[in-house]
């Protein structure tokens, strides 16, 4: 089907931003793409012109190797994207301001995050008592399991700790640095833990946050550029800029420090 993305994590997050996108082909950016170009292959086979940023980005034309702050502005970007990304930048509000000027009018911000400090120790038990026998395989919340049960810490300092370690921001500091430079248009408190858990689904995480049993951690935010025009995203026309799949200055991917190495956002 077109616009779907195969994997089922993915699937779950695209359905919220496709719902707030702007309609193709728009330019879209997703920030934090990972190894395995994230959200890209769905917003390019929906007919977005969409580009993916990270490190560690797949080759391709469609992805760009490089860090959030090194970013260069080329034309006006319609969409922002991210998606477990924001809480690991180091300086949160100079990117938030390199994409607030990026941005086109009328152009969105869609997050996908999540709040670690509403992770508590019911819903870290709930979690634990689902990760399954198999050892092999990383997983952060097994890795956590093991770390806090070594540790000798209450679960709040045990947790308090591995974030100051991990340079976690907290979800209400990411909120109020976005609602600082973004008119929100929408919040939803989400299942965040079942992507990690042996056979559990999205439904059965969010039926436990019903039933009281865990907290709904999940962040999905989607906020306008300010003095944008109110209304569906869908209603704005999309923008008639030629499509460039190139990237400016002879080596965009060069060593950081050297006079090329941002790499610029051309779609």
């Amino acid at each position: 089907m077109a616009g779907r993305c195969e994997d089922p994590r993915h699937h779950e997050i695209w359905r919220f931003v496709r719902s707030q996108l702007p309609p193709p082909p728009a330019r879209v950016v997703e920030l934090g793409c990972g190894h395995d170009g994230g959200l890209v292959p769905c917003l390019r086979r929906s007919g977005y012109r969409a580009i993916g940023v990270d490190p560690e980005a797949p080759p391709g034309h469609a992805y760009r190797r490089s860090s959030f702050e090194q970013l260069r502005p080329g034309p006006p970007i319609d969409a922002f994207v991210t998606s477990a990304a924001l809480h690991h930048v180091g300086d949160l509000g100079y990117l938030l301001d390199q994409v607030e000027a990026m941005l086109a009018p009328g152009g969105v911000v869609i997050v996908v995050e999540w709040a670690w400090e509403l992770f508590d120790e019911l819903t870290a038990r709930w979690c634990f008592a689902r990760l399954g026998p198999d050892r092999s395989r990383p997983n952060w919340l097994r890795a956590l399991e093991e770390g806090w049960a070594a540790s000798g810490l209450d679960w709040r300092g045990y947790e308090e700790q591995w974030a100051l370690q991990a340079h976690c921001h907290r979800g209400d500091e990411m909120l109020a640095q976005l609602d600082s430079r973004f008119e929100r248009r929408v919040l939803e408190r989400s299942p965040y833990f079942h992507y990690d858990l042996e056979a559990t689904t999205e439904a059965a995480e969010q039926a436990a946050v019903e039933a009281g049993l865990v907290k709904a951690t999940g962040i999905r935010y989607a906020g306008a550029r300010r003095g944008s025009p109110g209304g569906p995203p869908g209603g704005r026309a999309a923008p008639a800029h030629p499509v460039d799949e190139g990237v400016a200055g002879a080596h965009p991917l060069a060593p950081a420090g050297s006079p090329t190495s941002k790499a610029r956002l051309r779609l």
